[in-house]
């Protein structure tokens, strides 16, 4: 069953739209205007803009609120990335992802982009009965761009998970550029391990030693030694809330995972006895694992892996290294992302699963 969204739907207060068994969908308006989706089921609930970049903004499953911390506590009607940036998912991308330029914005034109057809779809496969909303995005530039970009998002009847789905399709008879980065945000969590499918060594694990001038000279000097200690010992990062991290404002990676047999990369956040923040990427869609760590007073965030195309730092630096992909005339391509909280036994065949990657 498939129930096409209207704005009309979405009120101040909110309001349940659809149930399913123990799955439910709530409509509600914030106070800046945005419309919004409550997904919920037995284990949690995320939710979801469907018009306003079919961002994930909360993200609530294990007992707790799983989402970074920034000053933004409501999603903003702006295309500016950075004055609506508190969510839990931006979908990034297609002409550029990281570093604004003078002809692409930062992280893309998608993050913020206004859909002019949403959707919740409610039924029943394989895994159980589901949820899942999405949306289609249509770019049309005359003589230049044309391509849809259709994400949807998947909640199953006692999963604390979340299945992502991306299609890009080329509506030209000309090749399409194209460049995807999926930012998803955990917040940190002190004592829990980083275990992931990367070996712990320079050729895999790449710092980005890149320190702002404007911080003042101990804070400069702080990080730079921080860079170094991690350049030369990335799996000293594992250890989240260690004393001596030193992740102000900000430290990026470039992570080259070892995949499975069929072709996944694994992550975790994983407290042991409670479970883990977890994230399962197709690594031939998505080659580069960006890791994106900011600890300061006002932001909190643990972006221990975002699946992407390219590395961060513009369409320039992507077209320079080769990143750039290609759709041809009228193609088109999908892939899928696992996205959550997972208990503590699954996550502990998790890390079984990375340990016999790493030493295979």
């Amino acid at each position: 069953m498939r129930l096409h969204l209207k704005k009309e739907f979405f009120k101040d207060r909110e309001q349940l739209l659809l149930q399913e068994g123990c799955l439910s969908v709530y409509t509600f308006r914030y106070s800046t205007g945005i419309e919004a989706l409550r997904v919920e089921n037995d284990c949690g609930y995320f939710v979801i803009l469907p018009f306003q970049g079919q961002q994930i903004w909360d993200f609530c499953f294990g007992g707790r609120n799983l989402k970074m911390k920034t000053t933004i506590r409501e999603p903003r009607k702006t295309k500016v990335y950075l004055e609506t940036y508190g969510g839990f998912l931006y979908h990034c991308g297609i002409g550029s992802i990281g570093a604004p330029d003078e002809s692409h914005p930062h992280h893309g034109e998608i993050p913020n982009a206004e859909y002019e057809e949403a959707y919740i779809d409610c039924g029943n496969d394989a895994r159980g009965t589901y949820v899942s909303v999405g949306g289609v995005l249509s770019y049309d530039a005359a003589f230049v761009k044309k391509y849809r970009f259709l994400p949807a998002c998947r909640l199953y009847a006692g999963e604390s998970t979340v299945h992502v789905n991306v299609t890009i399709e080329n509506g030209r008879a000309e090749p399409l550029e194209y460049l995807y980065l999926c930012h998803i945000n955990f917040h940190p969590i002190n004592g829990a391990r980083l275990v992931y499918s990367v070996p712990r060594d320079s050729k895999h694990v790449k710092v980005h030693k890149i320190v702002p001038d404007s911080l003042p000279e101990a804070a400069q000097a702080k990080l730079r030694d921080y860079m170094e200690l991690l350049e030369k010992d990335p799996a000293f990062m594992d250890n989240v809330g260690n004393p001596e991290e030193a992740y102000a404002p900000e430290i990026c990676f470039t992570m080259t995972y070892k995949p499975d047999d069929k072709g996944r990369g694994y992550t975790m956040q994983y407290v042991e006895g409670e479970g883990a923040c977890y994230v399962d990427h197709p690594t031939d869609a998505l080659p580069i694992g960006i890791r994106w760590i900011s600890r300061t007073a006002t932001e909190d965030s643990m972006g221990m892996i975002l699946p992407a195309t390219a590395e961060h730092l513009g369409y320039k630096d992507s077209k320079a290294k080769g990143y750039i992909r290609y759709l041809g005339g009228f193609e088109k391509v999908s892939f899928d992302l696992e996205i959550g909280y997972i208990s503590d036994a699954r996550a502990k065949q998790v890390e079984e699963k990375i340990d016999a990657i790493l030493h295979s």
